[in-house]
Formats: C-alpha cells, sequence, structure tokens
C-alpha cells in the first residue's frame, strides 16, 4: 500500500464513527511540518501567523515547541483575543482602523504590553491617537517596509501592494515622528516578501515558468538583502533598542533566516501544507489539514458526487485557488462544473470503488481559510481522533 493509500485508510478508520464534513489535522504532520521549518531557520525564532492556523488549541501545541516564539496576527480585535486568552506577545501583521479595539488596547496595560500593532503613515497614529478615549497606555508600534523588486527605473514592480515605506530615509524618518510622539514606541519592524516566500518556484508542468520564477526571485532576495540591512541601520540610530526585526514566510525560511539583518522568521503555511505549497524546491511539506466530503450521489460509471465541497481560497481568481480531491487517488473534478456549493461531482476511475456515505478528503488550496468552514478540527494521530479542538469559528470569531 502506497504512503497516500495508508493515510487514506488511517483516515478513515479515525473517522468511522463520525458523519462528514469534517476536518482533521493529522498531528505527526503538523509535528513534522514545525520541526522541518525550526530546522530551517537555522536558530532563529519563528513567530507563527495566526491567521494560517486558526486554531488556538494548535497555536498553543506549536508555540510550545522549542524554536517557535510569538504570533503573527491579522486583525486588532483577534489580536486583543489572544491577548486576553493569554498569549503574551502578538504582532498585528496589517494596519487597523478598529477605533473600538484601540480605545480598549490605550486602556489596558496587560494588553498594551502584549500586543504591536502596525503602521507605514503618520496618518495611522493620528487615527489611534484619536480612538484613544481617555486611554493613557504607551503602544508598541512596528514599521513595515515594502519588499517589492522594482526593475527598468520602477517600470515594473513584482511583489505585494502593501507598505509605501521603500527607502531607508522614509523609514527612518517615521521612526523619527513616534520618538517624538508620546504614548507610542516603536519597538520592530516587519518585512514580508510574499513573491519569494509565497510563489511556489517549481510549478508542476510548466519548466519555463519556474525557470523564470527562480530568477525573479533570486535577484529579488539580493536586492532585498541589501536594502532590508540598510533599512534595520537607519531605523537604529533612531531607535537602538529595536526588539526585534521580522521577516520571511513559508517559503522563504532558510533565505531570510540567513540575512544577519532578520532576528526572527514569520511562518505558518508550512504547518498545514495546504496544496499552494506543493511547487517548491527549497522544501518538501506533508499535508497536514484535510477536509472530507461525504458521497451522496453515483451518477453513473466513473463517477460521484459529495456533497458541498466548494470552498475557494483567497486572490486572483483560478485553478489553483481551488481545493483538490486527495484521497482516494485519481480523481478530479467535472469541468463544467468544478467544486460546487451544495455538490460536487467527482471523476475517474477510483469513483467506481465508493460507496454512498464514503468519504473523500480534500486539501484547500490555502491554510487557515480551511478553518472558517469548519467549527471543528478533529486531531488525529494514528487511527485514532485523539481530541476535537475548535477553530476561531468554534469559538464563535469570524475576525475577516
Amino acid at each position: 500500500m502506497n504512503p497516500r493509500a495508508t493515510d487514506r485508510a488511517r483516515y478513515d478508520r479515525a473517522t468511522a464513527h463520525l458523519d462528514a464534513p469534517l476536518a482533521l489535522v493529522d498531528l505527526e504532520a503538523f509535528d513534522a511540518n514545525a520541526d522541518d521549518l525550526v530546522r530551517r531557520a537555522g536558530g532563529k525564532p519563528i513567530r507563527v501567523a495566526s491567521k494560517s492556523v486558526r486554531s488556538r488549541a494548535l497555536l498553543e501545541r506549536v508555540l510550545a515547541r522549542d524554536g517557535f516564539a510569538g504570533i503573527m496576527s491579522f486583525t486588532l480585535a483577534e489580536s486583543l483575543w489572544l491577548a486576553r486568552a493569554g498569549f503574551t506577545d502578538v504582532l498585528l501583521a496589517y494596519p487597523s482602523a478598529d477605533r473600538a479595539r484601540y480605545a480598549e488596547l490605550a486602556g489596558d496595560r496587560k494588553l498594551a504590553d502584549a500586543v504591536t500593532v502596525m503602521i507605514d503613515d503618520p496618518a495611522q497614529l493620528d487615527l489611534i491617537d484619536a480612538a484613544r478615549d481617555g486611554g493613557r497606555e504607551e503602544l508598541r508600534i512596528c514599521l513595515e517596509l515594502d519588499t517589492a523588486l522594482r526593475m527598468l527605473g520602477g517600470r515594473v514592480r513584482i511583489g505585494a501592494l502593501r507598505s509605501p515605506l521603500r527607502e531607508p530615509a522614509q523609514l527612518a524618518e517615521l521612526a523619527r515622528s513616534i520618538a517624538r510622539r508620546p504614548g507610542f514606541r516603536l519597538v520592530g519592524l516587519m518585512a514580508y516578501e510574499g513573491h519569494i516566500a509565497g510563489v511556489g518556484d517549481a510549478l508542476a508542468g510548466r519548466p519555463l515558468r519556474s525557470l523564470v520564477i527562480r530568477a525573479m526571485q533570486a535577484t529579488a532576495r539580493r536586492e532585498l538583502t541589501e536594502r532590508r540591512a540598510a533599512v534595520v541601520r537607519a531605523v537604529r540610530t533612531v531607535a537602538p533598542e529595536l526588539e526585534f526585526v521580522n521577516g520571511g514566510g513559508t517559503g522563504s525560511v532558510q533565505h531570510t533566516a540567513a540575512e544577519d539583518a532578520v532576528t526572527e522568521i514569520a511562518a505558518g503555511s508550512g504547518l498545514y501544507v495546504p496544496r499552494l505549497f506543493d511547487n517548491y524546491t527549497s522544501f518538501t511539506g506533508r499535508p497536514a489539514a484535510l477536509f472530507a466530503q461525504p458521497v451522496v450521489r453515483r451518477p453513473g460509471v466513473g463517477v460521484v458526487t459529495v456533497l458541498g465541497g466548494g470552498y475557494p481560497a483567497s486572490g486572483p481568481a483560478g485553478r489553483d485557488r481551488l481545493p483538490v480531491p486527495y484521497l482516494p487517488e485519481g480523481l478530479r473534478f467535472d469541468g463544467q462544473e468544478g467544486p460546487g456549493e451544495v455538490q460536487t461531482p467527482l471523476l475517474g476511475s477510483a469513483a467506481d470503488d465508493l460507496l454512498i456515505g464514503d468519504k473523500v478528503w480534500f486539501r484547500h488550496a490555502k491554510a487557515g481559510e480551511l478553518c472558517e468552514r469548519f467549527e471543528t478540527l478533529r486531531l488525529v494521530e494514528g487511527d485514532r481522533v485523539v481530541a476535537s479542538v475548535p477553530t476561531y469559528r468554534g469559538e464563535g470569531h469570524t475576525f475577516l
């Protein structure tokens, strides 16, 4: 029996008493992926991206392991919720306009000590001050650097449209603005190189495009390494006690960790290893998070239909944003229907071995977004469900 068939047999035995739809996390694969991230980080701590996990129990599990320290959150409401739950180092990775939560943050010493907020514009400081509602706590601030690769005099830009702060002088000037302003303390820098960390460089069946991506990423790494180091030097002249410089992502851990200027790495998707992280030359992870849909129809030879399953991921619309049937092997979507809201036909010879009520296991395109579809994750060891833990949604929270 090949490894995937073995996994299918384990998952079916473990969940035989449970009806689908359901989601599981294979703890052996999850822990192995965590170990691989630590190995690739080469001794630098990994800050866990919560949007890629979205379960407090699994955040606690990974943070209990050596090599992991702190959370990178995605909304201010989530940050405060996590801090109140006992997480003591939460970096909000995106600027917020949540005035009510800023007032809570500024009025609570424990929260203000635990949460660091992101800015890249003085106007964001103005919004925070206007929202304080009498709160006087000093807020921890992180600046974000634009990591995009620019070529041909800026006419070509590759990278996410995030921060407007690009050059050392820009970040140093904003650092000086923070230093002059009561109620704020600059403690960190962040630079997320999504065009390196989040873009696979070994696309199946597309060797030429893969070569182009690898060449682009090599150029981008060289440019960013120099510019990030210059930015850190410039900001440290203003804030010499800067606590951290965060960079990277699952796809670039070892490259970013090699930079002297970077003190910690961000990663999260590499714990679950969704399908978008299959196409990298630098690492191979183990799929750890899966969801199952039940077979409810057998329309004909070589066809079964499962209930639901249409869980597309965010990003530019395309086939790579769709989930994929994973177990049993040999199933594919129908080109006319694809994965649907209420039913998903699946084609292939493997369909003829499936009975009404059997489970088909899928992989989501992204990591934590799967958790927006399920209230519970079944944690599997071997062929047993050893625990059932809530997702954010299961605890009553959908932060975005």
